[in-house]
């Protein structure tokens, strides 16, 4: 079972079924017990009922009389009794018709015992003394067996039902007991780097649950204070590195124009030119996923159609995919208005399809897909490289991740497709992967909701 809401119903059904079981059992027992002692009770009733026919002068009677006088008394009850009663010797003075010729067995020490006798079935007997003779009445346990029989069967179909009912009572008591359970999971899932000051609700009562929710909260506090002193500590530093950098960069240049070089140290100071660009388009790229993450960049979002914008945009991708020996091809769908930043999604696009030139075979295709339906715009960038397994498609978004293909040149930051995500999400939308349309190859999609749609 894969979740403790289905345990905890099991667990409960178990437990409540077999304490049924066990309080049947003991019923059981104990309403046998006391049936047999009925049945034992019985018979002593009917031996002073005997004792009572005989009188008190019964040892000067003769044996014709003395059965007689018991037969009067036993003939009307002769499917409730067997009487057996001998004298010494074990001569017999009377034994009851319905014995059939037999003779009730004497178990030695034992005067109150079952006895089960061809012909007749089981017998509760007991023995009892009156002087010289020795009387042994029994009754039928047939009907005690009958009454427990039904009791198991009425015990077998309340434990079934015990059992359906306790599952399904099992599980609305579990959905009430995890309930701050899941309130918990779902506030955690909604914090994140970029929504920090969401908090789980904590009730007034006092219990386990309440204390989780209070540690996790100050978890979060913790969590909050980090990301906020790494963000302004990145945002500050960024800042602090533009002027060094562009100093360097400024006297760089100023060798290489004004110096006395050979080709070697040439090459030299453009390599560093090269590297000095790299890193200052990495301390862009931080200090803009720095201000989304404190919300301090706002979109111009203006309502246009996308077709126009992707056939400019195709223009451009076209040439720089033949540029990398590639092919670039493009399709829309839909009608309608998109309220977006057009630089913004651009740049998106931008990222996108540098990504998948650098991970295209030569002369690959490059497909980009639009489609604008139900007030959602949805775009996708779909190349013809080696694709990513799953669980790396879901961290390409992250900070820093890269997953370069083999024999390709890595030279990017890792930071790309997280800025594709923070600009996504500024414009109200999502990013994801996912396979290849033909089961080979990266689509990298984004959507988000369009002002108006035919």
């Amino acid at each position: 079972m894969k979740t403790i809401g289905r345990r905890i119903a099991v667990w409960y059904a178990v437990a409540a079924t077999l304490s049924l079981a066990c309080l049947f059992a003991v019923g059981h027992y104990l309403l046998e017990t006391y049936l047999v002692r009925q049945l034992d009770s019985l018979n002593e009733t009917e031996f002073i009922h005997l004792k009572d026919t005989l009188g008190p002068n019964y040892e000067t009677l003769a044996a014709a009389s003395v059965a007689d006088r018991i037969r009067e008394v036993t003939e009307s009850a002769s499917s409730l009794f067997y009487i057996d009663m001998h004298g010494p010797m074990t001569n017999r003075f009377f034994r009851s018709t319905n014995l059939r010729g037999q003779t009730i067995p004497d178990l030695p020490g034992a005067h109150r015992y079952t006895v089960d006798m061809d012909g007749i079935g089981e017998l509760r007997v007991r023995e009892f003394l009156l002087p010289p003779f020795e009387v042994t009445v029994a009754t039928p346990l047939e009907p005690v067996r009958k009454l427990m029989n039904g009791y198991r069967q009425v015990f077998l179909a309340l434990l079934m039902l015990m059992l359906i009912v306790s599952l399904v009572v099992g599980f609305g008591l579990s959905e009430l007991i995890l309930r701050p359970v899941r309130l918990i999971q779902a506030t955690a899932n909604r914090i994140r780097s970029d929504n920090l000051k969401e908090r789980i609700p904590v009730g007034n009562v006092k219990d386990e649950l309440s204390q989780l929710a209070r540690f996790l909260n100050q978890m979060f506090d913790r969590l909050e204070t980090s990301f906020s002193e790494i963000r302004r500590f990145t945002a500050e530093t960024s800042h602090e590195l533009k002027t060094p950098l562009a100093l360097v960069r400024l006297h760089a240049e100023r060798l290489l124009v004004n110096g006395n070089l050979d080709p070697a140290q040439k090459e030299s100071i453009q390599e560093q030119l090269e590297e000095l660009d790299r890193v200052n388009r990495i301390i862009d790229e931080l200090l803009f996923l720095s201000r989304a993450d404190a919300q301090a960049i706002s979109v111009d979002l203006k309502e246009q159609g996308p077709a126009a914008f992707l056939r400019a945009f195709a223009q451009d991708a076209s040439v720089l995919a033949e540029h990398h020996g590639n092919r670039f091809a493009y399709t829309h769908e839909g009608q309608g208005t998109v309220a977006f930043e057009e630089k913004r999604i651009r740049q998106v696009l931008l990222n996108l399809l540098i990504n998948a030139l650098h991970v295209s075979p030569s002369g690959g295709r490059i497909t980009l897909h639009s489609k604008l339906v139900d007030g959602t715009w949805y775009v996708s960038v779909e190349d013809e490289g080696p694709g990513l397994p799953a669980e790396q498609r879901e961290r390409i978004f992250e900070r820093f991740v890269r997953f370069p293909s083999p024999g390709a040149e890595d030279r990017g930051s890792g930071l790309g497709l997280a800025i594709c995500r923070s600009i996504v999400q500024l414009h109200r939308g999502r990013i994801f992967a996912a396979e290849g349309n033909n089961g080979r190859g990266l689509k990298v999609a984004f959507e988000i909701p369009a002002a108006a749609a035919a």
